[in-house]
């Protein structure tokens, strides 16, 4: 079975000098919003992906640590690459919902993580485990992203 895209062009870009930067760059222009947090893809794989997120002042909030949306747009841009990493070739997905808690302050650079067994992946709802760490390791935002799974309409 043939990698999808998305896989392929980031095995492909490791390779490459700055070819983790190059292909996050790339990828968050997919997505346009994605770029306000500057991310930088780690992991890329069925079923799992990491993306790093700077603290940075244009991230903060009125207390000077990571703003929430920010946080759920860096875990919202590791779900939509896990499942277009995940999601078997005749299906196609869509986010449904998310569920989030703040267990503690982010106040440092931050490692957002979504996590799924690709077995989960047929017709229907597919929750995907999302967390967002300090560097510390502290969990400060965790919860699931609902993807609508469906198949592709045939042609």
């Amino acid at each position: 079975m043939s990698k999808p895209y998305i896989l392929r062009t980031y095995e492909k870009a490791l390779g490459w000098p700055f070819g983790r930067q190059l292909f996050s760059a790339y990828a968050a222009r997919k997505a346009p919003y994605f770029r306000t947090v500057k991310p930088l893809v780690k992991t890329l794989k069925p079923g799992h992906c990491e993306i790093a997120l700077k603290k940075r002042r244009a991230v903060e909030n009125h207390i000077g640590t990571f703003h929430v949306i920010a946080v759920a747009n860096g875990l919202e841009m590791a779900m939509g690459f896990l499942a277009e990493a995940t999601v078997p070739k005749h299906l196609r997905w869509i986010p449904k919902g998310m569920d989030l808690t703040y267990p503690a302050k982010a106040d440092s650079d931050l490692i957002c993580e979504a996590v799924s067994d690709p077995a989960d992946w047929v017709v229907g709802d597919v929750p995907i485990k999302v967390t967002a760490r300090r560097t510390d390791g502290t969990a400060v935002v965790e919860g699931v992203i609902t993807v609508w799974i469906s198949e592709k309409p045939t042609k």
